[in-house]
């Protein structure tokens, strides 16, 4: 998604622009194993040469054998890692070509084991479970699709948790019309098995519209949030 500048900090149009750019490069990415091998010996070739390269996220995401190979040829002038592909049991030791080079700072992956790490994480983890209780709000979560949408003002809200079929949000929308339910906000997701809809209706629905809502053989959960 396009972003407009903030400060001086200015959007381009591609990585590899990027590495040509930077001065120094900090990798943040997940671990999704799309993003393995994500920097490799041609994005190392296009960074300026005396720069920096730090890689703070996942192991994979860096070929390191190139990382070492840029740092012993002097191309880039330093780089800093917290993360490896294979990174060492409690008391077992580090293998990594990048040891014993210079300007190479190697530290353990403990970023999420400090207190602060900790407390932040705690906080997020409840946060989230509240925003689901409360809002039906299921963003990065691991068991259901990703699904939000805007609490709006006296509106009635269901979420419905069902198997991932065609024509179950069909069914849906068929039983609300027959009762000449008006629909303000609505937003499907489906990840697997599942498929988790909310659903923002204008007036309160019936006993009679949840039982039929229930009895979609495809329904799991049906729950009236308000």
């Amino acid at each position: 998604m396009p972003k407009l500048a903030l400060g001086n900090a200015q959007p381009v149009e591609s990585l590899a622009k990027l590495l040509s750019l930077a001065d120094v490069v900090s990798i943040h990415v997940d671990g999704r194993p799309a993003n393995a091998d994500l920097i490799g010996p041609s994005e190392f070739d296009r960074m300026k040469r005396g720069s920096y390269f730090l890689n703070l996220s996942r192991g994979h995401v860096v070929d390191q054998s190139a990382l070492a190979a840029a740092i012993a040829n002097q191309h880039l002038a330093g780089a800093a890692v917290d993360v490896y592909p294979d990174e060492p049991d409690k008391g077992g030791r580090l293998s990594s070509p990048l040891q014993g080079l210079p300007n190479v700072i190697l530290t353990p992956h403990v970023g999420g084991s400090t207190m602060e790490a900790q407390a932040a994480i705690g906080q997020f983890v409840a946060d989230k479970f509240l925003n689901f209780v409360n809002h039906g709000d299921s963003s990065l979560g691991v068991s259901l699709p990703n699904v939000s949408l805007p609490p709006q003002q006296g509106s009635h809200r269901l979420l419905h948790i069902h198997r991932n079929v065609p024509g179950v949000l069909a069914k849906i929308n068929n039983i609300l019309a027959a009762t000449g339910a008006n629909i303000i906000g609505q937003f499907l997701g489906t990840s697997g098995e599942i498929g988790y809809v909310i659903t923002d209706l204008s007036q309160t629905s019936s006993q009679t519209v949840r039982r039929a809502l229930v009895q979609i053989p495809e329904t799991i959960k049906l729950r009236l949030l308000y």
